[in-house]
Formats: structure tokens, sequence, C-alpha cells
């Protein structure tokens, strides 16, 4: 244990996900050794961040504005929404370059156990913009585990019923891997989504 300033430090950043007390020890250190330029710099962006970032009215997404780039992107085919729990998933099927659509952010996933139900999430708005944008497509794309396979049934069944189009990622061996590192469900996973050849 420190004290002052440099503790101060210490419990901030090890406030932040991902980050456990011996990581925000050693960011802590390497802010104090580093120049106080680097440091202003970080401090700005955080504060810039904080002060400038939003998000997106319609679908949930970070943005600078009331709507996001991509919201704002009138080639965008609007009859297509891909449905994800978090803004970096969003982004990460953006540099894949494979969706023209549209996306939905829903803020997360249902997992009863951290407290996270389906009104915790945008999925009210999901319907809502389904019907009024005339969507003929939702791709589901939450995470592939417990959570997110739980959201996207969920999200499934309510739009069963609109009469739109529902798929989901498919999920199983990743290209380069080897099956004798592949565990039984992943395995099960790509036997149930393989497709004809």
């Amino acid at each position: 244990m420190y004290e002052g300033p440099i503790q101060d430090l210490i419990d901030e950043l090890s406030r932040l996900p991902g980050i456990g007390p011996k990581s925000a020890q050693r960011l802590a250190f390497h802010l104090v050794k580093a120049p106080a330029e680097e440091a202003k710099r970080l401090a700005e962006a955080i504060l810039q961040a904080k002060e400038r970032i939003f998000f997106c009215k319609e679908c949930g997404n970070v943005a600078e504005g009331d709507l996001c780039r991509i919201c704002r992107d009138e080639s965008r085919d609007r009859t297509v929404l891909c449905v994800v729990e978090e803004p970096k998933d969003a982004a990460t099927i953006e540099r894949a370059g494979v969706v023209r659509g549209r996306y939905h952010v829903l803020g997360g996933a249902i997992s009863p156990l951290d407290g996270i139900g389906p009104d915790d999430l945008r999925v009210q708005e999901l319907l809502e913009r389904v019907e009024r944008e005339g969507v003929s497509e939702v791709i589901i794309a939450t995470n592939p585990n417990l959570e997110g396979n739980a959201t996207a049934m969920y999200v499934a069944a309510l739009l069963k019923p609109v009469g739109v189009k529902v798929t989901r990622l498919a999920s199983g061996l990743p290209v380069g891997g080897d099956l004798e590192y592949a565990d039984e469900v992943t395995l099960s996973q790509a036997l149930e989504g393989r497709r004809e050849m």
C-alpha cells in the first residue's frame, strides 16, 4: 500500500474493467515516470471523450452528436439491422466490412446473475425501429456465450411475430484452428452450423 496521490491513482485505475491491482500499479508508475506531456495528453483525451461523446439516439452506438456516422450515412442498407451488445462489437464488425446495413446496440446482454434483464437493454427500441423503418432482416451478432445466446433467443422470439427475417452469426471453429484443440461446445456448434459445399 502506498499513500497519497500514487495510491489514489492506483485505486482509480483499478476501478477500470479488466485492470486488476497489479496492472493498476504498473500503469500508475508508468504514468508517474512518463513525461508530463504524455500524462496531460491522456488526461485531456479522457476529458474530451467525456465531454464530446454521447450515444446515438437512433442505434445506441457512440457518437459526437445526435447520430453516429453510420446512422447518418445515407448509402447504408436501411432494411438490414445488425444487433450487437456493445459499441465495440459494432466497430469490430465494421472493420471486417461485411455488413452494409446499420446497427442496433443493445447495451449489454441478459445476465440474471449480474442483475441485467431484458428491460435493462434497448430491446423495445429495437422492436420500434424494425416496425418504423421497414427492416426486412435482423442479424443477431451477440457474443457466443451463455448470456449472448440467451439474449439472441429472447430477441429472436420477440421478432418472430413481426415477420422479419432473423439470422444469427455462425459460430464454431476458427480459420487456421486445429480440431484437436476445439472444445466440445465449439465443435458441436460448428457441426450444427455446417453448410453444403
